[in-house]
């Protein structure tokens, strides 16, 4: 029994050498070159638009001859070669199902004309949602299982040919096409199953037998293909790709190069063999050795095969043919406004696919850059998208004269940077050699390389599971160094990200790099190390990898390629908070559209529950939301939440004016976070965290905008910077600061008593529940210390001398109904100074005061001749008078509504609006 088995073990392991033997004969019948017969139906009879797009789900166009080559590219090199033709690649998603292979067969067959002959590049089938078997990943698989002696091969190699018989039937349906298919592969598939046989009993595969099976799919796919165009009348021929390309493998082992003269000559032979062909269809990812055993293409392997095979036929165009519309400015799934962009170049295409963007390798592009043959990256499921043309210049140059000097931005995620420094490194020749010379003996890419001048620290980052081995092996090469102490530290760093912005508009333009680092500063992203090219084609930042996101959109949204996003948290959505949500109701696809500002409101707290949304909160319905989603409210999560939120630039509007919420600003500003508040708790609070958090904004790029904390929407504090920022030199700020106090005295005079009118103010709610609350000149005294500390004056709230208006003995009364009712019997008092007042020619006004020359504040009921410009209010308005050295005989006066919710609101969203502007958006 044993001599029998081993007997059989040996047959089958000679089967596989007689397989391997047979393959480099071209003329072999199972593996040589066959062409099908086309049948009687004409190639004009095929629509333009295939019918089985309905069934695909594929939007299809017929397709349109390129633009015409230049000179060069033009001229027919040798028999069959020359412009009029167009190489087509279909990726694995494009050959996932019989309706999908047909829809591409028909959008073929439709390119072909009279002066235009096409040759379609397969790859192996990948998988559909009715069959999730991707092919050529099932194969790698079947290799290791055999490769470990693990017999469950059988069972992938079962699946397989149970997918492409399937498909066969669906797609040729009962006919002679369907027999020819199945025959070949079910000799190829006992051939298959040789061959794993054999690695199993070895327990081990080589490179030939591994290239050898794993080509499989792209010769069942390309078969398949072909079969189906001879079914729908087109005179196909079929290409093994193994009878033309010779390639051998590059030093590192990791591609492989065309051996060009050599694979002339033998497309020369295929077509002296077979004739002149206007189709073609050709196997993807494989090819031969010159040695004549079968090989790969490696990584990407079925595109590169798309550009060889233009770059042989000297064609005009080459389309890769895919899932998506074309190439994008970012990640489409961390940059949802990514767009697509319409044309790049060669060098452009190169540095993006080197950070994992979702391009052509740089080895692909060679054939093509070569002869000046563009590349065009389509939609195979969205055909009326036109895709992304890749050639030797960009078609759409004008866009660099505009905004896009940038052409698109890329991550390499979980990199770990190594740091190499020691005074003893300066001016030795050789460092830098020894450094990389040891990385690399130890199979360990790098990513980017920064080294400061002073040559003092060399810093490197690799992928984050090479990380400790670099260092280890640094730490061995150096331990002289180290322990002589010329080489201070072998440090690793982990957990960092690499994001580069790539364009070739970058090239001598002035600024690009300021701007890009502008934008991740203000998106609170710190930059550990820096590198760019002299070629200026691209910058290369380094950052920790919980930035990964909220960078690259910072990025992506400064240079205009999308809307400036803001993340918008509110803090009391009383009658300012709700009021403000109204307004950016209102206003927010304005100034999206018109102005590029995309506010999001993210998170809604109250004093009790607040409501946080990743997607954003629907601002129709925020009400109900709060009440049906809410959570407890904690302001430590809430200013959490929004830090972390992907969204680069954040903000918390506090609506309120409570001392909780102020109490968190410094910690919400050192998350990243901006703030913005008509709050006056924290301005006129505690002068040292009031102190820390103007600290805090201007140390970082982090905001703390407050307009909306005196005269409400009126631009004071605005005006007060722009005079002290301009040089102005501030002697005296004086204004009716209170909107319920100007409309007190607006109202009270000759014939109306004190009470009666502030009984008329509370019935209008000019004023606070308890009129006392304004009456005291708290909310004033609270203004005056905002402007004074603005003005460099930093008093605290008890040096602000106020003159209350509350009768001393209802200042401790238990309700504002009892003050209300004895507030009558003092009315006498205020009359008297009224009457006094008017006799003279004057009136009476509440103001506030900060005299900046001796340094003090105050609140005061004071008289004012009836011509001066505070005894012309109306209503419940704010006046405001600036004494400045520039206007000293005519001071700067500021007048208009300073109460109400309206108003507030508005100057908080104009705060918003500064904010969006210093971010980036147009002004």
């Amino acid at each position: 029994m044993r001599t029998s088995q081993r007997l059989g073990q040996r047959r089958t392991a000679e089967s596989a050498c007689l397989i391997l033997q047979r393959i480099p004969c071209p003329h072999a019948q199972r593996h040589g070159v066959w062409q099908l017969q086309p049948s009687p139906v004409a190639v004009a009879s095929v629509p333009s638009a295939p019918a089985s797009a309905r069934k695909t789900g594929v939007v299809t166009q017929a397709i349109s001859p390129p633009a015409a080559p230049s000179a060069s590219n033009s001229e027919a090199i040798s028999g069959v070669r020359g412009a009029h033709w167009q190489v087509h690649k279909f990726g694995g998603t494009c050959m996932a199902s019989a309706d999908r292979i047909r829809a591409a067969a028909e959008l073929m067959i439709a390119s072909v004309g009279p002066d235009t002959s096409t040759c379609v590049v397969v790859s192996a089938m990948g998988n559909h949602p009715t069959s999730p078997i991707k092919v050529t990943d099932l194969i790698l698989n079947m290799i290791k299982k055999a490769s470990r002696q693990d017999a469950a091969f059988l069972v992938d190699l079962a699946a397989l040919q149970e997918k492409h018989v399937e498909t066969a039937k669906q797609l040729l349906g009962q006919s002679k096409e369907l027999t020819d298919f199945v025959a070949s592969l079910m000799d190829d598939i006992t051939n298959l199953k040789a061959m794993l046989q054999a690695m199993s009993i070895a327990g081990m595969s080589t490179d030939a037998f591994s290239d050898f099976v794993v080509g499989h799919g792209e010769l069942w796919s390309g078969r398949l293909f072909a079969l189906c165009c001879r079914q729908l009348g087109a005179n196909v021929a079929f290409m093994d790709t193994r009878d033309v390309l010779v390639v051998t493998p590059t030093t590192d082992g990791g591609s492989v190069d065309l051996e060009e003269q050599l694979s002339n000559r033998r497309m020369d032979d295929w077509f002296n063999a077979k004739g002149p062909c206007k189709l073609v269809v050709a196997t993807g990812f494989i090819a031969r050795s010159p040695a004549g055993t079968a090989t790969t293409l490696k990584r990407n392997g079925s595109d590169f095969s798309a550009t060889i095979m233009g770059a042989l036929l000297r064609s005009r165009h080459i389309t890769i043919w895919t899932d998506v519309d074309g190439v994008y400015s970012a990640d489409p799934r961390k940059v949802p406004e990514a767009v697509c962009l319409p044309s790049m170049t060669y060098h452009e295409a190169w540095e993006l696919s080197y950070f994992g963007a979702n391009v052509l390798h740089p080895r692909t592009t060679l054939p093509a850059m070569k002869y000046h043959i563009p590349i065009t990256i389509r939609n195979f499921f969205n055909q009326t998208a036109a895709g992304t043309r890749i050639s030797d210049v960009a078609s759409d140059m004008e866009v660099y004269q505009g905004k896009a000097t940038i052409k698109g931005f890329a991550t390499i995620d979980n990199v770990t940077l190594i740091n190499v420094e020691g005074t003893g490194m300066v001016g030795v020749p050789g460092i830098a050699s020894r450094i990389f010379s040891t990385v690399r003996d130890a199979g360990i890419n790098v990513i980017m390389i920064s080294q400061a001048s002073s040559e003092q620290s060399i810093c490197f980052a690799v992928r984050g599971s090479d990380g400790e081995a670099a260092a280890k092996v640094l730490t061995d090469r150096f331990a002289d160094s180290i322990t002589a102490g010329r080489v201070s530290a072998i440090q690793v760093i982990p957990h960092c990200c690499v994001l580069a912005a790539v364009g070739q508009g970058m090239v001598a333009r002035k600024g690009v790099a300021a701007t890009m680092m502008g934008a991740l500063a203000k998106a609170n992203v710190n930059i550990k190390a820096i590198a760019q090219g002299s070629s200026e084609y691209n910058i290369t930042v380094l950052i920790d990898q919980v930035d990964s996101e909220r960078a690259l959109r910072a990025v992506h949204s400064r240079f205009y390629l999308s809307d400036v996003p803001i993340g918008v948290g509110i803090v009391g959505p009383g009658l300012i908070g709700r009021t403000l949500i109204q307004q950016l109701r209102e206003q927010r696809h304005l100034l999206k559209e018109e102005f590029g500002i995309d506010l999001r409101l993210l998170a809604v707290a109250s004093s009790s529950k607040m409501l946080l949304r990743e997607t954003g909160v629907d601002l129709d319905n925020w009400r109900q939301e709060l009440d049906d989603k809410s959570v407890p409210c904690d302001l430590d999560k809430f200013g959490n939440f929004l830090s972390t939120h992907y969204i680069p630039n954040r903000v918390i509007v506090d609506c309120t004016a409570s001392d909780a919420p102020a109490s968190k600003y410094i910690n919400w500003m050192k998350q990243g976070v901006h703030v913005v508040t008509p709050n006056k708790k924290l301005g006129s609070g505690p002068l040292e965290q009031y102190q820390s958090v103007r600290r805090m904004q201007r140390e970082g790029y982090i905001h703390f905008f407050y307009e909306g904390t005196v005269g409400a929407g009126l631009p004071v504090m605005g005006t007060l910077k722009h005079l002290l920022e301009t040089g102005d030199k501030i002697i005296k700020i004086e204004g009716i600061l209170s909107g319920t106090l100007s409309y007190i005295f607006n109202t009270f005079g000759v014939g109306r008593s004190f009470s009666e009118v502030v009984q008329e103010a509370k019935e209008r709610g000019y004023t606070e529940p308890d009129p006392r609350d304004d009456l005291n000149g708290t909310d004033v005294a609270r203004k005056v210390c905002i402007l004074a500390r603005e003005c460099g004056l930093f008093l605290e709230m008890d040096r602000i001398p106020v003159e209350s208006l509350v009768p001393e003995p209802l200042r401790e009364v238990a309700s504002s109904a009892e003050y209300m009712s004895r507030l009558p019997s003092f009315d006498g008092d205020m009359d008297a100074k009224l009457q006094e007042a008017d006799s003279s020619g004057e009136c009476l006004r509440y103001v506030g005061v900060v005299d900046v020359q001796t340094g003090r504040g105050s609140v005061e009921l004071r008289r004012y001749p009836k011509a001066h410009p505070f005894a012309q209010l109306e209503g419940s308005d704010n006046i405001i008078s600036f004494t400045t050295a520039r206007y000293f005989k005519q001071p700067l006066i500021i007048r208009g509504p300073g109460a109400g919710a309206d108003v507030t609101a508005a100057g908080v969203f104009s705060d918003l609006l500064r904010l969006a502007a210093y971010l980036g958006a147009p002004s």
